[in-house]
């Protein structure tokens, strides 16, 4: 593998839980930050000459943990110099066993990925920025593609990264996991921040793969380890069993390299287990209640998982559960889906009077799979100039290159 991919592939698979260390052991989002960065750079000049790692996560965890020793013994205060001497003291177990080619006991146990997450969705800050600094911080996604999640402009996003981390730090927010009586204000968010993960893993918002697994797969695993923190919580129950459910879709969503719709889906593909396990989980959310908006969410992928085929898919329980799901959640994407359902169940007139009312209201307007969405209606009801035209506008909106592909294949069959 070249230095570079090798980089960045333990980049996007680890720099989450390497963020969350460095944070612990040092106690600033920003020195952690820049430590992780030099230790990159570090490993771009030196692996190329010494070969990858075998343990190239660990390597580069050393690497960025000296890095905040030599950061902090710059400092030129009695108080910092205090500090640094107690820091080295503390940590050079954790440097020793990392050397050794092992993982310091920080890192087999997800405790500072916990910690950093609750930190980062205290409610101190907006929940906005909680959630967009997690995903910055533990998510592994980059600014651009946090924006594209938000639909805000890069410089919006970040510029709430920084508010953010500034207010954790002049707040001195604690760096841990809260009390149980503490948990419910920030457990809403940090399972909106689970959720966000795992949509961007499936659905990247850009790049040439329209499924990112390892950001699906820890998005899933951090919704085991809160289902593990708080069992009775039929939310964390109804969160873990929605991804699981999407996920199993995940080998029959490409072929060939082509985006397959869900209706065009070979369902010999899904993973039968992984749909078993969320269609228990989402029983037994349900059974306890209160209902709550991921088990409405998770009842509507039970309906697909349980279709045998795209034509016995119960569109109007599907258009139902969308219909309470407003209840809890009243966004324009939420009205969007509705009205898809609506088109599928009572039909292509009323859902395209419903999604065209949603247009004229202006919020979607940059939202890509709203002109899809529109488009696919349009095509159904074989008026092709009007279709083609959505689809051309869902195209330029779009910068993920499976879904372009998808989209530019349409308009070639409209023609």
């Amino acid at each position: 593998m070249d230095v570079r991919d090798a980089a960045e592939a333990v980049f996007r698979a680890e720099s989450g839980r390497i963020m969350a260390t460095l944070i612990r052991l040092s106690g600033s989002f920003d020195r952690a930050e820049e430590a992780m960065q030099e230790a990159f750079a570090s490993a771009l000049a030196a692996w190329p000459e010494r070969g990858i790692p075998d343990n190239p996560a660990a390597w580069i965890t050393a690497t960025a943990h000296r890095k905040l020793i030599d950061q902090t013994r710059r400092e030129h205060t009695r108080r910092d110099k205090q500090d640094a001497l107690r820091y080295e003291v503390e940590n050079v177990q954790a440097v020793a066993e990392i050397d050794s080619g092992g993982e310091p006991e920080s890192m087999k146990f997800p405790d500072d990925r916990l910690r950093l997450m609750f930190t980062c969705c205290h409610p101190a800050l907006h929940r906005e920025a909680q959630v967009a600094l997690t995903l910055r911080t533990l998510g592994g996604l980059t600014t651009v593609e946090i924006a594209k999640a938000f639909l805000v402009s890069e410089s919006t996003l970040a510029q709430r990264l920084v508010r953010a981390r500034r207010k954790i730090q002049e707040a001195r927010i604690p760096y841990e996991v809260p009390p149980p009586h503490q948990l419910a204000p920030r457990l809403s968010s940090v399972q909106a921040v689970v959720y966000l993960i795992f949509n961007e893993g499936y659905t990247a918002a850009c790049g040439d793969r329209l499924v990112r697994l390892d950001l699906c797969a820890e998005a899933i695993r951090l919704g085991r380890v809160l289902q593990e923190l708080l069992p009775h919580d039929c939310e964390n129950l109804a969160l873990l069993a929605l991804m699981l459910l999407h996920h199993s879709r995940r080998d029959a969503r490409i072929r060939n390299s082509q985006l397959v719709t869900l209706e065009e889906q070979d369902r010999k593909l899904w993973y039968r287990q992984e749909i078993a396990e969320g269609l228990e989980l989402i029983d037994r959310a349900l059974q306890r209640g209160p209902v709550g908006q991921y088990q409405i969410q998770a009842a509507i992928a039970a309906v697909h998982a349980e279709a045998k085929a795209a034509a016995e898919t119960d569109w109007n329980q599907i258009a139902a559960l969308y219909g309470k799901l407003l209840h809890f959640n009243s966004s324009a994407v939420i009205a969007l889906n509705h009205a898809v359902a609506i088109a599928m169940s009572s039909g292509l007139e009323e859902g395209l009077r419903r999604i065209d009312d949603l247009g004229r209201a202006g919020e979607l307007d940059q939202y890509y799979l709203f002109h899809a969405a529109r488009a696919d209606i349009l095509r159904r009801m074989d008026r092709s100039a009007a279709a083609k035209e959505a689809y051309l506008r869902a195209f330029a909106l779009t910068a993920n290159e499976v879904e372009r592909q998808f989209l530019r294949q349409r308009i070639v069959t409209l023609d």
